[in-house]
């Protein structure tokens, strides 16, 4: 089952493209965060939401938020990603334990091995405020990531 708005969200440690380890207890005791989960890299529509969200990174973290994108790839695929598509924003890989922050979080699909495409806005105290979610197909509605932070940045002021 997934995580829903007002629960606590899990905390994680994964590596980015990079190779260097990204903490989410770290990123939250600067900002939000939004963590987007995507089935595969390079996939079509996978590969069209990460690029309108790293297009639009500059806005979010002007409200106070990091985006940061997981998937069940490795870090030389995301490495490959990041680096043909100009992205970004860390890309972090939850390739071992297979998938493990993606069942933390309620948003791995166990028929197909990769994350479903799900969203979670959470707050500088850990809290979920938001969730997003699409069929595998579809994106998610980039107009509910902005009224999601919309939403948090009324709610701090």
């Amino acid at each position: 089952m997934s995580i829903t708005p007002g629960a606590r969200a899990p905390s994680f440690a994964l590596r980015n493209q990079h190779g260097q380890e990204v903490d989410s207890q770290e990123l939250l005791s600067r900002r939000a965060v939004l963590v987007v989960f995507v089935p595969l890299a390079f996939s079509p529509v996978c590969a069209r939401e990460v690029a309108q969200l790293n297009e639009w990174h500059h806005v979010a973290a002007s409200a106070g938020v990091e985006i940061v994108v997981v998937s069940v790839d490795s870090t030389a695929t995301l490495r490959a990603w990041s680096d043909v598509d100009g992205i970004r924003l860390s890309l972090l890989s939850d390739f071992w334990p297979h998938g493990a922050v993606a069942h933390a979080f309620g948003a791995f699909l166990d028929d197909k091995g990769f994350a479903g495409r799900t969203s979670f806005l959470i707050d500088k105290t850990g809290i979920v405020r938001d969730v997003i979610t699409s069929p595998l197909g579809e994106p998610r509605l980039f107009t509910d990531y902005e009224r999601a932070i919309e939403r948090l940045s009324e709610e701090h002021r």
